[in-house]
């Protein structure tokens, strides 16, 4: 459940991009009634602005059933939303697709800056938060795993505009949807993999011992 709210605003993002010409007319005239928005279906470059409108409404959309579902806003679900009504809607309003292009890379920098500095403040970084009730293991390992997570989302922010600004729109859209979720996929599988192992060599010991 915690991937589909995660991932289905990138989702609509990539398909109304994708699907532009068959939008349904009456849907842009819908949008058109929207305040500066101004989405010509006959204009392919207009296919960004139209996804940013629907990747914004679907975020929105996100934070309201995360919370009517949990009784609660997911943290980052808001700092997302909220750069996408700030970028998002300078996007649209401006005509400039590399303004949604930084609120990737920020999020993700973001992302990096708030694991960094969980190795400073409270009791323990934050992926031994999110994975401390799985597995067990010491502050050395948990703080590894924490800086592998700040090099990568710092990396995905530096590849993010790499891809926009050498390959163009096109094939930006297909890495934010593939490449950045198959990255990420990959990545907690590795890590995953990693504390299984480190778990049962933890297991392998104490059976020695006894």
């Amino acid at each position: 459940m915690k991937f589909f709210f995660d991932f289905f605003p990138v989702l609509l993002f990539f398909l109304s991009y994708k699907f532009f010409g068959g939008v349904p007319p009456e849907l842009i005239s819908l949008a058109n009634q929207i305040p500066y928005i101004e989405i010509d279906q006959s204009n392919p470059k207009d296919a960004m602005f139209f996804a940013t409108l629907i990747i914004i409404v679907a975020t929105l959309l996100q934070n309201v059933l995360h919370y009517v579902i949990y009784r609660h806003f997911e943290k980052m679900h808001l700092i997302s939303l909220g750069l996408l009504i700030v970028l998002g809607g300078a996007t649209i309003i401006m005509k400039d697709a590399q303004l949604l292009v930084w609120k990737v890379t920020i999020l993700n920098w973001l992302f990096a800056l708030v694991f960094l500095g969980s190795q400073f403040f409270g009791e323990k970084p934050i992926v031994a938060r999110l994975m401390g009730q799985a597995f067990q293991a010491s502050r050395a390992l948990w703080t590894g795993l924490n800086l592998a997570w700040v090099v990568f989302f710092t990396a995905i922010g530096f590849v993010n505009l790499y891809i926009y600004f050498q390959f163009g729109e096109e094939s930006w859209v297909n890495f934010k949807f593939y490449g950045l979720m198959g990255a990420t996929f990959i990545f907690v599988i590795a890590q995953t993999i990693y504390l299984v192992k480190f778990a049962t060599m933890i297991e392998d010991d104490e059976a020695k011992k006894s």
